[in-house]
């Protein structure tokens, strides 16, 4: 078995892509004058409304970072989809990709909605917004399932991406396990806790270290490819 150190332009793009998605979904999120929680409830609209423009240009800056991460994904598949690696990571990072546009899709219409009803909500009374939120309800709950297995989705793809890094050591092992460790919480506390939001909010901020160290071990040491023969 031959060892390939692959550190090129395409190995660059990806690590700069990992880290331009941590820097947008963090720098969105941490700016943002107003968080919205699992559900959008009455009070997020005066919440909103009190800097409607800096929340808006927030959520479309993190909206961005979620868009950016898949790029980069589809970037890592593009400069390690050989055999026989291919096998796990193309399976594992298509499933990431498909819970980050998941999430995507979920924060745009918390953007979209929050947004739209600041301005529908706008001088009218408390039992009048309640009402407007109650309309809202249904989509409200489509949105959150969005987000649950936006989040399942993306840790079994990361558990299978972890595993295809650790059997070929296609990055640092301990980068390897990190990206299992941070799939499996993902899926377990998803699917394993009720009522979680709150148990669950410090794993954005985990996935965000993920990214920035996915960034650099690419940006300074490249991927591994070893050549197995036969």
């Amino acid at each position: 078995m031959m060892n390939i150190i692959k550190k090129d332009f395409e190995t660059k793009f990806t690590g700069w892509a990992f880290i331009a998605a941590a820097l947008m979904l963090w720098l969105g999120w941490a700016l943002s004058p107003h968080h919205i929680g699992e559900y959008i409830v009455a009070e997020d609209f005066e919440a909103i409304g009190e800097d409607v423009w800096t929340w808006i240009w927030m959520y479309r800056i993190h909206i961005f970072g979620w868009v950016t991460m898949g790029i980069a994904l589809f970037a890592l598949v593009a400069a390690t989809a050989c055999k026989p690696y291919r096998v796990m990571l193309l399976p594992g990072a298509g499933m990431v990709i498909i819970g980050t546009f998941t999430l995507a899709i979920a924060n745009a219409y918390f953007y979209n909605f929050g947004a739209w009803g600041v301005g529908e909500t706008a001088g009218k009374s408390a039992t009048e917004i309640q009402a407007f939120v109650n309309d809202i309800l249904y989509t409200n709950q489509y949105v959150t399932c969005f987000i649950r297995f936006g989040r399942v989705f993306s840790g079994v793809g990361l558990v299978l991406l972890g595993a295809g890094f650790i059997k070929w050591h296609i990055v640092s092992k301990w980068l390897g396990w990190f990206t299992v460790l941070l799939g499996l919480a993902a899926m377990g506390i998803v699917m394993g806790i009720p009522d979680n939001y709150e148990i669950y909010k410090p794993l954005f901020h985990v996935k965000v270290l993920w990214l920035v160290a996915m960034g650099v071990v690419l940006l300074t040491r490249g991927v591994h490819l070893p050549k197995v023969e036969g």
